[in-house]
């Protein structure tokens, strides 16, 4: 999703009411509650000026004259006014209640439909909005959004509050209402210069955030590389650019807040204060009586109150709008991937795969060109059941994209892959996940026991487990673990070595026994002899139900190219050839020059290992 537009629509205030209106219709009997809990409260509030001036007229004024009162008023009075009270903080803690919990639920709402938007997304969409974006999105943004609801019922509360002060202060003396309410125009008219004032900077500010988590997640994910690269103090400068510029947007916005706020303050205060003028005139003319002189003036007092409120709400809706588009961008977002009804052979028996001609591309940002990078040539090979295919080629030819395409994490642009004749796109949702599994590249651990990482969930007993990891070789290391299975791995898998996390991620996709076993160079960081031990172990557990599975392994040593039954070769993209090892050994210069590479930089490696040795 691209950036949110640090230009601010003219028409900011109209999208708020309709993001506001959005969340009036997700809670509608939430907020009416909250709405009906306001008003009580609104009517309470201008009931009390009239129960105070009720109690000045007959009850304060005639104790003052007659220099004496009776218990009876005192007790009438008080009465009143605490029921009045009582009414009045019912309507509060209705109001808070309720509008904290449609608050709340919106947010939770929407937080799990970006989250399930996400995982509903194909990784090609992914690949083209950073993780700190992301992240963003399902949290800051969804805040701001839902932002003005708190104020919200509160705000419409008071507009009764606003109506019915002002139709009793135009009953009471239509002189007094005409002077105070001269403060309205100038009201509106500052509220329309401050929205126009905050909108930009507030939009800026909201876009900053995204930025600051963008720069902090690439960090914390980059953490190696700033730490063996010497790279903390640019990490830092990084980081606190963004945040420097965060802070100056915040402070903008507090100071634009901070100028206008204190005026709409002092505007119906002045308000007031012309009220109390014009109404002592018309009091010593005998035009008015007191009590109608501070029921008005009261009532005055309580107008700044709903001008405030208002203010809140209008206040919070440039980051609602600005937060809105950037979940709207998610949640409106295409490319999902399709399921179909088609259900895959059962368990137990390998699968026949077939690839069919594929053509896959990424797409790009580019504005030239066609905003494609093709990756895929019209590959085509097939692997019957429970045969190892290997699949060999240089660095950027396809090979990690073609194992993304045999468990459908993406789709083809053209073509098909197919498992016992079904097309992948046709397969219901779950039904690939259920026979297939890859192991990628890059391995990654949760914090979690070895058991957790290994099983994700999945309800199996700790001897499927073991025999998991006795089939990726990792049986050993972990029962000597201090606590085995139940042993935490740490973030990542921090407290364990390179090929001790390939071994975990490989048993991850053993004990699912799938019936197709993708491997994307998933034991590059073991030894070949471990290795050489792990395909063995797997060609040998065939024959065994837990082992049955036809195995795609993207692989580069000799040795274990050597044990597939057939090799396919990729250059740019392409099926160059396809045969056993042996054969193509005899075929493509580019293959025998590729595995020999290979080859001989390992044995240079071990030759200047056994030096060091033989000086030590």
């Amino acid at each position: 999703m691209p950036p949110a537009s640090r230009r601010v629509s003219p028409h900011v205030l109209r999208e708020g009411m309709g993001v506001l209106w959005v969340a009036v219709k997700a809670e509608p009997r939430v907020f009416t509650v909250s709405v009906l809990a306001s008003a009580l409260y609104a009517a309470m509030t201008v009931a009390t000026a009239r129960v105070l001036g009720w109690a000045a007229e007959k009850v304060v004024l005639p104790a003052f004259a007659a220099g004496h009162t009776t218990a009876g008023a005192l007790a009438g009075a008080a009465a009143v006014i605490m029921a009045v009270a009582a009414l009045k903080a019912l309507g509060v803690a209705g109001r808070r209640f309720y509008a904290g919990l449609m608050q709340y639920r919106l947010q939770a709402s929407y937080r799990r439909s970006v989250t399930r938007q996400y995982l509903r997304l194909p990784l090609a969409w992914h690949h083209r909005h950073p993780t700190g974006q992301l992240l963003s999105n399902a949290n800051a943004d969804v805040e701001a959004v839902w932002a003005p609801i708190a104020p919200l019922p509160m705000a419409v509360g008071v507009v009764f509050m606003l109506l019915i002060a002002a139709v009793s202060i135009l009953v009471t003396d239509p002189v007094v209402a005409a002077v105070g309410f001269l403060v309205f125009p100038a009201v509106a008219l500052i509220n329309i210069v401050y929205q126009r004032r905050l909108s930009p900077v507030a939009t800026r500010a909201q876009q900053l955030r995204a930025e600051v988590s963008e720069v902090a997640h690439e960090s914390f994910e980059g953490g190696l590389v700033v730490k063996t690269l010497g790279r903390e103090a640019a990490e830092t400068r990084r980081f606190a650019e963004r945040a420097e510029a965060l802070r100056d947007a915040n402070i903008a916005v507090g100071r634009i807040r901070g100028l206008f706020d204190p005026v709409l303050e002092a505007l119906p205060n002045l308000g007031v204060l012309a009220v109390l003028l014009i109404g002592s005139v018309r009091l010593e003319s005998g035009a008015m009586s007191p009590g109608d002189l501070v029921n008005v003036a009261y009532l005055f007092t309580l107008l700044s109150w709903p001008i405030r409120a208002l203010g809140w709400v209008l206040g919070e809706v440039p980051r609602s709008v600005v937060g809105w588009k950037r979940v709207r961008g998610v949640l409106d977002a295409s490319g999902s991937l399709p399921y179909g009804d088609g259900v895959l052979g059962g368990s137990g028996a390998a699968t026949e795969l077939e690839v069919r001609e594929i053509r896959f591309a990424y797409e790009t940002a580019e504005e030239n060109g066609d905003g494609e990078r093709r990756v895929l040539h019209d590959v085509s090979f097939a692997a019957t059941p429970g045969r190892t295919v290997a699949v060999v080629g240089p660095t950027g030819s396809g090979k990690s994209t073609l194992t993304s395409l045999l468990v459908r994490l993406v789709d083809p642009a053209d073509g098909a892959v197919l498992l016992d004749g079904v097309d992948l796109r046709d397969v219901r949702r779950g039904g690939v996940a259920a026979t297939a599994a890859l192991v990628p590249q890059q391995t990654f651990l949760f914090d979690d026991t070895v058991r957790g990482n290994v099983t994700l969930g999945l309800d199996v007993p700790d001897e499927r487990v073991w025999e998991s990891l006795r089939l990726a070789q990792a049986e050993g290391f972990v029962a000597a673990l201090p606590d085995g299975l139940d042993t935490k791995v740490g973030e990542r898998g921090a407290t364990l070595s390179g090929g001790q996390r390939q071994r975990l991620a490989l048993a991850r996709a053993l004990v699912r026994r799938p019936r197709l076993l993708v491997l994307d160079d998933a034991t590059s960081s073991v030894d070949p002899q471990v290795e050489a031990r792990i395909l063995q172990s797997l060609r040998e557990a065939r024959s065994d139900e837990a082992g049955r599975a036809t195995v795609v392994v993207v692989a580069y040593r000799k040795a274990t190219i050597a044990l597939a039954d057939e090799v396919v070769y990729m250059e740019h993209g392409r099926v160059v050839a396809r045969g056993t090892h042996a054969g193509l050994l005899e075929g493509p210069e580019g293959y025998r020059n590729l595995v020999n590479a290979y080859e001989r930089a390992e044995a240079e490696q071990e030759a200047v290992e056994g030096g060091e040795e033989a000086l030590a």
